[in-house]
Formats: structure tokens, sequence, C-alpha cells
């Protein structure tokens, strides 16, 4: 049987999360945001781009590469497992390529549908998992 998901759920999430993000205390990302948005990332190495949802950069300082707090992908009816967080990883290296400064980029997995036992059942130092207790927790600290 096929899974019924409402059109438009994906974006959505994806908005909620963006969301989360700019509203976040400094301390989830190791600073404060200053732009949140999405983008792509190509890998002319493997012909490929890496859609990430969830980019959160710093604010903007003159004369210093743009520091990019946090990198994230966002799955609203996935499981999300170690391949999410790969993809992540690449698109870290290659932003660093670009000159951007990655050096404490945090990999952020938005889930609506949990994670895999591969992934770290608490937060890591680069990787952070966040469910829905947590991105509607948040969202009722802001009412």
């Amino acid at each position: 049987m096929a899974t019924i998901r409402p059109p438009g759920s994906g974006p959505h999430f994806e908005a909620i999360c963006r969301d989360y993000a700019i509203t976040a205390d400094p301390g989830v990302f190791g600073g404060l945001p200053g732009e949140v948005g999405s983008g792509v990332v190509p890998d002319p190495a493997n012909r490929t781009q890496i859609e990430v949802d969830v980019v959160v950069l710093a604010p903007a300082e003159p004369g210093r590469p743009r520091k990019i707090l946090s990198l994230g992908e966002a799955k609203w009816d996935r499981v999300m497992d170690l391949r999410h967080v790969e993809r992540l990883r690449r698109a870290r290296e290659l932003l660093a390529v670009k000159g951007f400064d990655t050096r404490d980029t945090v990999l952020n997995c938005y889930s609506g549908a949990g994670f895999s036992r591969e992934l770290p059942a608490g937060q890591s130092h680069d990787i952070r998992l966040v469910g829905l207790d947590q991105l509607y927790a948040d969202q009722r600290d802001l009412t």
C-alpha cells in the first residue's frame, strides 16, 4: 500500500526547520545566526549537486571568510541515516575549499520520522539530531 503524503509537506517541513534555526539560541549552533536559507553545493568530482535544506550563516565580518554555523538536511517522512550525514559532510568539505569557514560547522539532521540507530543517540560534537519534539517545544517557547 502506498504512503499518502499531503502535497507540499516536505517543503513546508523544511521551512519550519529554517524558522527553528533563525530563532535558535546562540548555543545551539555555537554562535548567533545571521542568515538562514537553503542552497545547492556543486560537487564537480562526483558530477552531482548536494541540496542543503537548512544553511545557517554567522553574521558577515568584513575581511573574514563567511562562517557557516550549520548545514542541515530535513526529511518529513523518512528515517534519517548515516547517508544523510555523509552528504552534509561532503557539502561542508566542498564549501571549505570555496573559502568558507567550516571549522566549527554543525551538521543538523531534522526529521519528522526519526533517526536510524547508526546515528549518535546523544548529540556529538558536530552532528545534531532534531526531531519533532524539539522543533515544536522550541516553537511553543516563542509564543
